[in-house]
């Protein structure tokens, strides 16, 4: 599986856009890759969907979804630890629907013997720091960017 700074923008989507906004830019991202931009790690187009990592993608608009709603409190939104917390289940929902759509993907579509420990080492434990630091980097960046915006609508 490809590092990508993807996820950063998700975090970042549910963060500055709140649920309902964050949610549908995830999922114009979707659209457009599975039209054929190559807006995905590996390109584009409706066969991504059998890309084993394709559950990775459909957690983004879940996950935008998710922090958006964690934050529409405001004591949340402008707390360190609030960004955080959010991010963090962000990261939680992309990998609980990611892994589970790759353990489908390679035991019953690629047919390649897949047990749940190599699933979870191979699609979540080696990308947990970088996770992490994404996670760090966009609640500073949240924290920077959120006062020249006016972003109140959009919760």
């Amino acid at each position: 599986m490809p590092f990508t700074l993807q996820t950063l923008f998700v975090y970042l989507a549910g963060d500055l856009l709140g649920s309902k906004r964050g949610a549908l830019s995830q999922l114009l991202f979707l659209t457009m890759g599975l039209m054929g931009v190559p807006v995905f790690a590996l390109g584009g187009g409706p066969g991504y969907i059998l890309q084993p990592t394709f559950g990775y993608l459909v957690g983004f608009p879940i996950a935008a979804w998710v922090i958006g709603s964690i934050l529409s409190r405001k004591s949340l939104r402008e707390n360190w630890w609030g960004l955080l917390m959010a991010n963090g289940i962000g990261i939680l929902v992309i990998f609980m629907v990611g892994v589970c759509y790759f353990y489908i993907n390679m035991n019953f579509i690629v047919l390649k013997s897949l047990s749940w420990k190599m699933a979870l080492w191979s699609g979540v434990v080696i990308f947990l720091p970088g996770e992490i630091v994404k996670v760090v980097l966009a609640a500073g960046l949240t924290r920077k960017v959120r006062p020249w915006l006016d972003l109140e609508h959009t919760r």
